[in-house]
């Protein structure tokens, strides 16, 4: 293997070496259950709540809004799963969304609930025609994330939030891509429910959070003890909540990050494009996450171009990574049109704050031999 270069941000991210150093120093030294009153457990409960005050911080949210969970997967189904509490049961959500939120929306529909799913244009923009067109009242939720994971789109969130209200709906987003690239403030932009992971920025897998407005109640997601204040019972994951809440503090602190990886996205895409054939960029050019570059490449394998590529120690993704064991075509890359002689030809490559232009160099030279390989 002549390199280790990691593309795959998107999917998952290193974990901040700092942030790593301070929780193992603290698991050390402090084992104590949060719900205990001994000092070891009282310990672990100031540390819970002080990573609830800076998650609530980095999207401008109330302490008591953020409610812990194992990532945002546990946290999409949380809250679309309040719509079989609500007086009219129906979800208007998109084509593009996560299979978090697209598999829960069928468990739904098989429950009673009315769910109906809006279209997005060639670049993954959701058009909210079939929204607009909807009487008041006539939906509970409406979940559409900020940012796509697989092409990077970003969508106009606070447009979004403001027709669901006019609804009378709940406005939900799954911002598990954008947060940390994008300035996310919840009052703001009308957000009544988001969800977040850790593993996305820099924190411990296994760790996330469902922002929920004071104004809205909602039901327990498990039963049992009174952790996160009777609605998520369990023994906490100390050493993940504490990841968490020192990621979502590092956000502003290193916010410049974000203007170097969008150069380093740029530059990779423009080079891509320019000395490669057959080659399309997927997603809106200008309403794009910082960190993905996602591509179809004609008449191309991308899990052979994925494979020769591992082989050249490059990772990255074959679209997104939740989908990268299927045979089936990209739902979103079919959701925006992508040509037969394209769509199985999807690769995306994702950066972070430790991705440097000699490994992105080195990547588009391998990339160019491979395809010419692949094809």
């Amino acid at each position: 293997m002549k390199n280790k270069i990691y593309l795959d941000n998107a999917s998952t991210t290193k974990i901040d070496d700092d942030i790593l150093d301070k929780v193992i120093d603290y698991i050390r030294q402090s084992y104590g259950n949060p719900s205990s009153l001994y000092k070891d457990g009282k310990e672990a409960k100031k540390i819970i709540e002080n990573a609830r005050i800076q998650v609530a911080k980095a999207i401008g949210a109330k302490e008591n809004e953020i409610y812990f969970t194992s990532g945002g997967t546990e946290a999409d189904n949380w809250i679309l799963k309040q719509v079989l509490n609500s007086e009219k049961k129906a979800l208007v959500t998109s084509k593009l969304e996560h299979h978090a939120i697209l598999n829960t929306a069928e468990f739904l529909s098989k429950n009673g609930v009315s769910v109906k799913y809006l279209d997005v244009d060639k670049n993954g923009k959701v058009l909210s025609d079939k929204l607009e067109k909807m009487n008041s009242g006539e939906v509970s939720l409406v979940s559409i994330m900020y940012s796509n994971n697989e092409i990077g789109t970003i969508q106009d969130i606070k447009k979004l939030a403001e027709l669901a209200h006019e609804k009378g709906a709940i406005f939900h987003t799954d911002a598990v891509q954008a947060l940390g690239k994008i300035d996310i403030d919840v009052k703001r932009d009308g957000i009544d429910a988001l969800s977040l992971s850790g593993h996305k920025i820099h924190a411990f897998k296994g760790i996330g959070a469902l922002y929920v407005s004071d104004k809205i109640k909602i039901t327990p997601q498990i039963f049992g003890g009174e952790q996160e204040r009777g609605k998520r019972a369990s023994t906490e994951n100390v050493g993940g909540i504490m990841s968490l809440g020192l990621a979502c503090e590092k956000i502003n602190d290193e916010i410049e990050n974000i203007d170097k990886i969008i150069n380093l996205r740029d530059y990779f895409i423009k080079n891509v494009l320019e000395n490669i054939d057959g080659v399309i960029l997927t997603g809106d050019r200008v309403d794009r996450i910082a960190n993905i570059a996602s591509f179809c490449f004609k008449d191309v394998d991308s899990s052979l171009a994925l494979i020769l590529l591992d082989k050249e120690g490059i990772s990255v993704s074959a679209g997104s990574a939740c989908m990268s064991g299927s045979i089936e075509p990209s739902h979103v890359l079919q959701a925006i049109g992508v040509g037969n002689e394209y769509i199985k030809g999807s690769l995306r490559f994702s950066f972070s704050k430790y991705t440097t232009k000699e490994e992105l160099d080195i990547t588009l030279e391998t990339l160019k031999k491979i395809i010419q390989k692949v094809r």
